[in-house]
C-alpha cells in the first residue's frame, strides 16, 4: 500500500503545530507582540538580521560596520527578558526541526550511504 508523502508532511505540520515547543514559541511570540517596545526592538533585530542575510546570498560583502551594529543590536535585545525568552523558544523550535529533518532524511542517507558524521 502506496503512502501518500504530502499527508504525511501534512500530519506532520498538524503535529508540529500541536507540540509543547510551538504553544510555548507563540506564547512568548505574542507577549512580545503585545509589547510596544519589545516589538519595535524585535522588528529592528529582525530586519538587521534579514538584511544581512540578503546581502550573504547575494554574495555582496557584509562591512565591519554592520557587523558591530548587529552585533551591539543583538546585545540590545538579548537583554530584553521578553525577547530574550522568545529567541530561546526559537533556538528549541529549530532543534526540534533539525531533529526531524535528520529523521525524514534518513531514507536518503541510507540509499546513498551517506555517514551521519559528515
Amino acid at each position: 500500500m502506496a503512502v501518500n508523502i504530502y499527508d504525511s508532511a501534512y500530519e506532520m505540520e498538524k503535529a508540529i503545530r500541536g507540540s509543547q515547543e510551538y504553544a510555548n514559541l507563540k506564547k512568548l511570540y505574542d507577549d512580545v507582540n503585545q509589547d510596544d517596545s519589545a516589538r519595535t526592538m524585535f522588528e529592528n533585530f529582525r530586519n538587521i538580521q534579514m538584511q544581512l542575510q540578503q546581502k550573504q546570498m547575494m554574495g555582496e560583502e557584509i562591512s565591519q560596520e554592520e557587523v558591530e551594529q548587529a552585533q551591539k543590536t543583538v546585545a540590545i535585545v538579548q537583554q530584553h527578558e521578553k525577547i530574550s525568552q522568545l529567541m530561546q523558544a526559537e533556538q528549541q523550535m529549530s532543534t526540534v526541526i533539525t531533529e526531524i529533518n535528520k529523521i525524514i532524511m534518513k531514507p536518503l542517507e541510507d540509499l546513498y550511504g551517506v555517514q551521519e558524521n559528515q
